[in-house]
């Protein structure tokens, strides 16, 4: 690695920042997917909402107990390790319709500015 790299590297563990790519991410995640692929777009959704529905769950404990409850921040790393199952998910599920994660999230992220720009981001509805 060069000087610019090392920097660079610095700069984001200083900010707890990462380089990996979302295309790094699906591959070397797909190195650790065991389950039946003859179920796979059924295993796959039903662990991502599985591990959403964990994610909602630990959010609403905070809700219940409140900011000022012994374990706060505990219980938001929890949800921030939830996360990462959830991306996870995503990211096998993506393998499965032959989809790149990036160009997922870049879509998205196209479509989002789209509504902001026309207005309609609030509301509901996938074509608006």
């Amino acid at each position: 690695m060069g000087w610019l790299e090392d920097e660079a590297e610095k700069f984001m563990e200083q900010r707890n920042m990462s380089s990996i790519t979302a295309t790094e991410y699906q591959t070397r995640a797909a190195e650790t997917a065991i389950f039946p692929k003859t179920k796979a777009l059924e295993y796959l959704t039903l662990g991502l909402v599985g591990e959403a529905g964990e994610i909602a769950n630990k959010a609403k404990k905070l809700i219940r107990d409140g900011a000022d409850v012994e374990g706060y921040n505990d219980k938001l790393n929890q949800i921030a390790s939830e996360l990462g199952d959830v991306l996870w998910y995503t990211a096998m599920l993506a393998n499965e319709l032959d989809v790149n994660l990036g160009k997922v999230m870049e879509h998205n992220l196209d479509k989002l500015a789209d509504r902001k720009s026309r207005g309609v981001i609030g509301g509901s509805g996938d074509n608006r």
